[in-house]
């Protein structure tokens, strides 16, 4: 077993790349769970159960993180000491910011229009800009251009919270 300090990856024997396996990953989570989960331990002493429960918050915090494409991203960034900034650093290339106004003025004019067929069309266009994002996420980062990935990363924060906003209109709508 890996030790407490040890990588997400190396907790699940995972080489430390963008492209995780999910497949291997689930496999590796139930592996690791297997052997911590705290039913194991009922019967230890307080200290094994402690033990117990550390390791397997650990495993389904590794887990998580691994599992969504853009928490990996971020931690994969943190381990080589880089902040994404997302809080205060709101720096974008030109050409994102456009996209974002012409993104936020669409979201207004369907939700003032109260067309739910255009705001599913506009969650389309983010799942697709995403999909293309990621492909460049991860090669950004298996090259370790750190800094231009932070920066994609923070795109893709973004582009997931207005597609969250843009749900929360159509739920809205539908109600």
């Amino acid at each position: 077993m890996a030790s407490f300090s040890d990588s997400h990856f190396d907790l699940f024997d995972l080489p430390s790349t963008f492209g995780v396996d999910q497949q291997k990953l689930d496999d590796a989570y139930r592996t690791v769970q297997a052997q911590v989960h705290p039913d194991r331990f009922a019967s230890a002493g307080d200290v094994q159960r402690r033990l117990a429960m550390q390791w397997a918050t650990r495993a389904n915090e590794a887990y998580h993180t691994l599992h969504d494409p853009l928490k990996r991203a971020r931690y994969m960034l943190s381990l080589r000491g880089i902040d994404v900034g997302a809080k205060n650093n709101t720096a974008m290339e030109p050409a994102f910011l456009m996209q974002q106004m012409k993104w936020r003025e669409n979201i207004e004019d369907a939700a003032g229009a109260k067309n739910v067929g255009a705001l599913e069309a506009l969650i389309d266009e983010l799942c697709d800009e995403e999909r293309v994002r990621f492909t460049k996420l991860e090669a950004l980062i298996d090259s370790n251009s750190d800094q231009a990935a932070s920066e994609a990363v923070r795109q893709l924060m973004f582009i997931e919270r207005v597609a969250h906003e843009i749900g929360a209109q159509i739920e809205r709508l539908e109600a």
